[in-house]
């Protein structure tokens, strides 16, 4: 395996870079498939290079042993990229490949990897059985990344906008289920390179495919990917009291929404206290009696507090936050914001906005529930719904979001 932190977006501050994070990562795995030439592929239905995996014909290519044509683009038939617009032959081919005891790793769009549904709850369950059968040797772990997100579909539209996949993921047995949603491309080099070493496991990785802000260091993303769950100091301002609102987030356009509010909730309440946690490792949610990831309920407590007001940002559909964490303490003031299926061809602001993700509807439902915020709060919902009626009537206009959406960059506390 080579050196993940070889490929580590250098980040000055917080925010001051933008990133396409698959294309890093991509840069990491052609480097794993030439350095293991005959036991690892990677396996896509024609969104290898759509998902910014392309660096990897810079050393390989499409495994086809049919004619070869002028005008094929990097096929050959020694290959490492099994690539067939056919979700559920791309699945069948990984999962075969791994029970000869090599190593590959699956690329699709998110919408469309519900295709492998049922092949995946079977290799899910083969994998539990397994696991208890001492004969058995270990395989290495199926490895989904999921890309081009619900999110980022706002030029595809509502068909391309599915985020379930984890919600069936989540399913099966926690001794076999992995879930990570990295907010940058150093984070997801660091999940990658442990998915990639583990084994008997179902790895899902949801990362996007576009330039957006890196926030943490190599350093400072290895930790964080370790500890799978983590308050953000340098975006908090609670050290040393209470916090008032704990801001948390997971998924890497849930994590700009979130550090966007909290920028706005500094601007309106300079005195208020924000905690912010951001979640990569999912099953840190649920409790440790559930899944050997989970955190204890007084790890889970410090955390989140046992009655402060936790605003939650999420990749896909809000109630699964809620079934993860529904028997903790605090439950009863969490809020959740996610999908909820709405969606069309827009902008990517405005796919936020639909869903009620954006960084304004995140104030907003701080305001609601920070009673503390005072006589201030009703002049800073007035000015956040103004913005949200700017934001209509500009993309009507330009067909793109505003600038200071398209530019915005976290400037610090």
């Amino acid at each position: 395996m080579p050196d993940f932190s070889d490929y580590a977006v250098d980040v000055p501050r917080p925010g001051a870079v933008d990133a396409e994070a698959t294309r890093v990562q991509g840069e990491f795995i052609r480097d794993v498939v030439k350095l293991n030439p005959q036991t690892f592929r990677v396996f896509s239905p024609d969104e290898t290079a759509s998902n910014r995996w392309g660096a990897v014909f810079e050393v390989t290519d499409r495994c086809s042993t049919g004619q070869i044509v002028p005008g094929d683009d990097h096929v050959g038939p020694d290959g490492r990229v099994m690539e067939m617009l056919s979700e559920h032959q791309c699945e069948g081919w990984l999962e075969g490949y791994l029970l000869t005891g090599r190593h590959g790793f699956f690329s699709c769009y998110e919408a469309f990897i519900h295709i492998v549904d049922s092949m995946f709850n079977q290799h899910a369950k083969w994998l539990k059985v397994c696991n208890h059968i001492p004969w058995r040797r270990s395989i290495a772990s199926l490895n989904y990344l999921l890309s081009s997100h619900v999110w980022r579909q706002d030029h595809n539209g509502f068909s391309h906008q599915d985020p379930g996949f984890i919600d069936h993921v989540i399913n099966k047995k926690a001794e076999v289920i992995r879930v990570y949603l990295p907010p940058d491309a150093n984070t997801l080099l660091s999940v990658t390179d442990h998915c990639l070493r583990s084994r008997n496991y179902v790895n899902v990785i949801v990362a996007g495919k576009q330039p957006a802000p890196q926030w943490l260091d190599m350093d400072a993303a290895i930790k964080h990917c370790t500890a799978g769950i983590g308050i953000w100091p340098w975006a908090s301002n609670d050290q040393g009291s209470e916090p008032d609102v704990v801001m948390a987030c997971a998924g890497d356009v849930p994590t700009l929404e979130t550090l966007a509010a909290v920028a706005l909730l500094r601007t309106h309440f300079p005195e208020l206290k924000v905690r912010v946690i951001n979640v990569v490792d999912l099953m840190k949610l649920q409790p440790q009696r559930e899944h050997p990831h989970g955190l204890s309920d007084d790890a889970f407590d410090v955390l989140f507090t046992t009655d402060k007001p936790i605003i939650f940002a999420y990749h896909g559909y809000p109630w699964l936050i809620h079934r993860l964490t529904y028997r903790r303490t605090n439950h009863g003031n969490l809020h959740v914001r996610g999908y909820k299926e709405e969606g069309t061809t827009s902008t990517p602001f405005d796919t936020v906005v639909r869903n009620e993700l954006d960084r304004f509807d995140l104030v907003a439902d701080v305001i609601d529930r920070v009673p503390q915020l005072g006589p201030k709060a009703a002049y800073a919902k007035q000015a956040i719904r103004d913005k949200l009626i700017e934001h209509k009537q500009y993309i009507a206009r330009h067909g793109e979001d505003l600038p200071e959406i398209r530019n915005w960059k976290w400037q610090g506390i």
